[in-house]
C-alpha cells in the first residue's frame, strides 16, 4: 500500500517547483520578440494580448510561429525538468508555468491566455494526450478559422483525453487549467455567441 505523503519533507520541493515553473512561464516571449523585431509593444496592438495570435496581427507570421513555439516550449520545459523529481513535483511545475504565463510578475500580472503553454504542458505530460489536444485545436481552427474557438475546444477536450488514458491526476490538472483558459476567454465567448468573433489573421481584438 502506498505510503502517505510527508508534507513536511515534500513542501519545499513542491514550492520550489511551483516557483521555478512560474518564473519560466512568466517569460513574455511575444513581447520580447516583437520589441526585438522593432514592432513596438505588442500590448498596444489588436487585443493587447502577448500571445501568438496577437503577434500574428503584426503581419509577421514567422514571429507569430516562433512565439507559439516558445510559449509552448516553456510549458514543456517546466514539465520535462520536473519529471526527474516525481509526479507531484511535475504537477506543481506545470501549474506554475501555466499561471506564470497568465499572470507574469514582470507585466503587472497581465499576461496571455495560456493556450500555447497549455498545449506544451499537455504534450510533455503525455505525448498522446497532448497530440490529441493539438489535433483538436488544429481541426477546429481549420474548420472555423477562429482561434478562440479552437482554444476553447482543445482545453475542453484535454481532460477527457487524460481520463481515457487512465491518468486521473493529470486529468484533474488539465481540468483546472482548462477552466482558467475558459475564464480568460470570457470576452471571446461573448463575441462567439454574438457571431462577432474575428477570424484568424484579422486585425480586430482576439
Amino acid at each position: 500500500m502506498p505510503q502517505p505523503m510527508d508534507w513536511g519533507l515534500s513542501a519545499p520541493y513542491l514550492l520550489a517547483a511551483l516557483l521555478g515553473g512560474y518564473l519560466l512561464g512568466a517569460i513574455p516571449f511575444g513581447l520580447i520578440l516583437t520589441r526585438l523585431a522593432g514592432l513596438g509593444d505588442i500590448r498596444t496592438i489588436g487585443s493587447g494580448n502577448i500571445g501568438a495570435t496577437n503577434v500574428l496581427r503584426t503581419g509577421n507570421r514567422y514571429l507569430a510561429a516562433l512565439t507559439l513555439l516558445l510559449d509552448g516550449g516553456k510549458g514543456a520545459a517546466a514539465v520535462l525538468i520536473a519529471k526527474n523529481f516525481g509526479a507531484d513535483v511535475t504537477v506543481c511545475a506545470a501549474a506554475g508555468a501555466f499561471f506564470g504565463h497568465l499572470f507574469p510578475v514582470w507585466l503587472r500580472f497581465r499576461g496571455g491566455k495560456g493556450v500555447a503553454t497549455f498545449l506544451g504542458i499537455a504534450l510533455a505530460l503525455n505525448p498522446l494526450a497532448g497530440a490529441l489536444s493539438c489535433a483538436t485545436w488544429a481541426a477546429v481552427a481549420a474548420l472555423f478559422r477562429i482561434s478562440s474557438a479552437a482554444a476553447l475546444a482543445a482545453a475542453a477536450t484535454s481532460p477527457l483525453y487524460f481520463w481515457l488514458l487512465g491518468q486521473d491526476q493529470l486529468m484533474q490538472l488539465s481540468l483546472l487549467l482548462a477552466v482558467a483558459i475558459w475564464l480568460k476567454h470570457y470576452d471571446n465567448i461573448r463575441r462567439l455567441m454574438a457571431g462577432e468573433e474575428p477570424r484568424i489573421g484579422a486585425s480586430s481584438p482576439e
